[in-house]
């Protein structure tokens, strides 16, 4: 062999193996993944601080960025492709379906109804649903509201007639200032933050009265990056369960990493350590059965068909669906390990 031809044969090695090295790294390089929020941070969100900053995302090979609240919907996000993963109510993600939104639920954050009908405990005349016949109800503005507070009305043998007055989250400062009678609440959340201000409550739990029990909160895609990207989205829901589990056996340092995670947002401490232990003590995060994440048929079977015969799913013109969707493919569990 001449001296040129070994001279060519080490630049030719070298070449390969700097090759192999560059491969190497690209395969490495974290896959990017974006899940967007659907309020500001708290503790229904706290799995995802948990797996980002334990390093659970990037222990499987991502690099997640959570996209901060803002006026356009989670689920709106995630349908058009600018967010890979959202923040999905169980109703949010069955009535943009309905309208035609490219969305799939993937993971159950929450695993039974946290939705309370709440008002003052010194309103001795309310004992019961029917009592609430002809007061004042302080709401959101969903056509959700209105059926599902007629269901229990009406369940417990009352007419189901109630004034409105939409309100938004002011209607928490109109409850305890009289200027409504009663209004919903998240009793993990609001309903904790008022236990905290020494506020004397009562309130009816949904399934008690004719509604079916639903998993409020999901983690959602669209069905076009979950088919492009299987690998990832199996990782990413993955490392996002192991983060609630590891947020339901280590809750006070769970409760201090979302605090740290979001200090502009969490100014008050107590607030994310006692809701986070009635999303524990309640079996939310992880349910009596030890399931954690998973969605259940039944729920989302029981929930789709109380929103269609409730004329709450419409299409894409606003008209009420004239025939019942396919529930089976709003969802999936085939992404868990």
């Amino acid at each position: 062999m001449t001296s040129l031809n070994r001279r060519q044969l080490v630049v030719l090695t070298l070449a390969a193996s700097l090759a192999g090295v560059t491969r190497s790294l690209a395969q490495a390089a974290p896959k990017k993944v974006t899940v967007a929020l659907d309020w500001t941070p708290n503790t229904n969100h706290i799995g995802l601080y948990v797996a980002r900053d334990k390093g659970f995302y990037s222990d499987a090979g991502l690099a997640v960025e959570i996209v901060p609240y803002s006026d356009t919907a989670a689920g709106t996000l995630v349908a058009n492709r600018i967010a890979d993963f959202g923040i999905i109510g169980s109703i949010g993600l069955l009535t943009q379906r309905a309208a035609g939104a490219d969305l799939r639920g993937v993971y159950a954050v929450v695993q039974s109804e946290t939705g309370r009908v709440v008002f003052d405990a010194s309103r001795t005349a309310i004992q019961r649903p029917k009592d609430l016949d002809g007061l004042k109800y302080g709401g959101f503005g969903s056509a959700w509201e209105n059926a599902l507070l007629g269901t229990i009305i009406r369940h417990d043998g009352g007419k189901g007639n109630f004034e409105t007055v939409t309100l938004g989250t002011s209607a928490y400062e109109a409850l305890a200032n009289g200027s409504v009678d009663f209004t919903l609440e998240v009793a993990t959340w609001e309903g904790v933050q008022a236990e905290l201000a020494g506020e004397k409550q009562r309130t009816f739990r949904y399934a008690d009265y004719g509604v079916p029990d639903e998993q409020t909160t999901l983690l959602g895609s669209s069905q076009a990056y979950l088919a492009a990207n299987p690998g990832p989205a199996k990782a990413f829901v993955t490392a996002t369960q192991r983060g609630y589990a590891f947020a339901v056996d280590h809750p006070d340092e769970a409760a201090k990493i979302l605090v740290a995670a979001n200090a502009d947002f969490l100014t008050n401490p107590p607030l994310i350590s006692a809701s986070l232990k009635s999303l524990v003590d309640g079996n939310y995060l992880r349910s009596a059965g030890g399931a954690v994440g998973t969605i259940d048929p039944g729920k989302m079977a029981a929930l789709g068909s109380y929103l269609f015969t409730s004329g709450i799913l419409k299409d894409a013109d606003g008209a009420a669906l004239k025939q019942a969707p396919d529930l089976a493919a709003a969802f999936s569990n085939e992404f868990f390990a």
